[in-house]
């Protein structure tokens, strides 16, 4: 067998028709990546007929004075069950960089080893957990099991089944907030680039503009600008009628109050209250955006679309309009649009912390809602090219300021 750098045609043909493909491992984010600082090679394993057998986009960058490391999003493409497969590939990676100053290589393969219930949060473990200690036995040092996001990639992971879920399996909450987004005026809509500008004003990021425009045009029609807007006068009309009907509820919770005395009746009373109140609030923020202009931007999301699963890349909602609920109209359209084309939503990362003290319970919940599967992958692991460079690495704290991402 001999290890070759491939052609895009190449690479492209194999990933199509292995089980572990994944957008990361593909030309589009190979040049996204490109545009980020990364020199990429794809790679492949042949065997003695020149047929590929294994292969990887292993991203490159310098970290230290004069070292390299690699990157496989989401792991090698290969059957990590066949050892001698893995030793061969592992060994010609070797040959291949023993020049080229490469410390180590990251991989986070795709791999499942539990998946967790979503009400009660336990854990059913499979046979791929083996995979661990298969993986250090050849070499590959295993990296914390975090719960949170200091990885690449998150370790935990909510999948919603598009062919086999339905409003009515939402939490109840859930629910709710996606009815009560519906009248207050919000409507969806597909983006361009032209609209990244006022997306990018609502997002919550470190990175500059250039990294979304950079990944729009990596991935082409391969990706969607998907965008909540608020129409402010059908808004402000809804809520006017709203506010008319309970008006009139609360007049009536007046009169019986007085005939009753009632301790429950004056709950409802007060619920009354509240509620025009809150619809007074909204029709007065409502007002104060149709100065500005008819409709805006609450919320959007960047979806990549590979094969038969649709993946919210990011996604952000306007602080500033919370009480619309637009996120959660956003993620209840975007099951509703892509479930006819597409079996599954990747709607990202979560935390493995469960416990109500976790500072990203409210995450977890949001996500968890809308009845996901959550799956644990197999985590995070270093293959040491070069034991000297790498232990050097580490030790001046080279390797906590490349990847400490938190």
């Amino acid at each position: 067998m001999k290890m070759e750098e491939l052609t895009i045609q190449e690479f492209e043909s194999f990933t199509k028709t292995n089980f572990l493909k994944n957008y990361m491992q593909t030309e589009e984010y190979a040049r996204f990546m490109g545009e980020n600082k990364y020199n990429y090679d794809y790679l492949g394993l042949k065997n003695s007929e020149g047929r590929i057998v294994a292969a990887s986009l292993i991203l490159r960058r310098k970290i230290g004075f004069n070292y390299r490391y690699g990157y496989a999003p989401k792991g090698f493409l290969l059957n990590y069950y066949d050892d001698n497969l893995i030793k061969t590939f592992i060994e010609h990676l070797k040959k291949f960089y023993s020049r080229k100053n490469m410390a180590f290589i990251k991989v986070n393969p795709e791999i499942v080893v539990s998946e967790i219930n979503r009400h009660t949060y336990e854990k059913t473990e499979n046979t791929n957990l083996r995979l661990k200690q298969d993986l250090q036995s050849n070499g590959f040092i295993k990296l914390k099991d975090n719960l949170y996001f200091e990885s690449m990639n998150p370790r935990f992971n909510a999948y919603v089944d598009l062919k086999n879920t339905e409003f009515s399996k939402y939490d109840k909450s859930h629910r709710n907030k996606v009815r009560n987004s519906h009248r207050k005026g919000l409507f969806i809509e597909k983006g361009t680039v032209k609209d990244l500008d006022k997306l990018y004003a609502i997002m919550n990021t470190k990175n500059p503009l250039s990294y979304y425009k950079n990944l729009c045009e990596s991935f082409g029609d391969k990706i969607d600008i998907i965008l909540v807007k608020v129409s402010f006068e059908d808004f402000i009309k809804n809520s006017q009628a709203l506010y008319e009907k309970e008006l009139d509820n609360n007049s009536l919770f007046n009169e019986i109050l007085h005939r009753s005395h009632n301790e429950a009746d004056l709950n409802k009373k007060m619920a009354s209250d509240a509620r025009l109140c809150t619809i007074k609030n909204e029709i007065i923020v409502a007002t104060d955006g149709l100065k500005e202009a008819n409709e805006s931007i609450v919320a959007g999301a960047f979806v990549i679309k590979y094969e038969n699963r649709v993946h919210i890349f990011e996604s952000a909602f306007d602080r500033k309009f919370s009480h619309l609920n637009a996120n959660y109209f956003l993620y209840d359209a975007l099951i509703t649009n892509y479930k006819y084309d597409y079996d599954f939503l990747d709607l990202n990362g979560i935390s493995g912390d469960f416990k109500k003290t976790s500072i990203y319970r409210n995450l977890n919940r949001f996500k968890l809602g809308f009845d996901p599967k959550i799956y644990e992958y197999i985590g995070e692991f270093d293959l040491v090219l070069d034991r000297v460079a790498y232990d050097n690495l580490a030790m001046t704290g080279k390797l906590a300021q490349e990847f400490n991402k938190e």
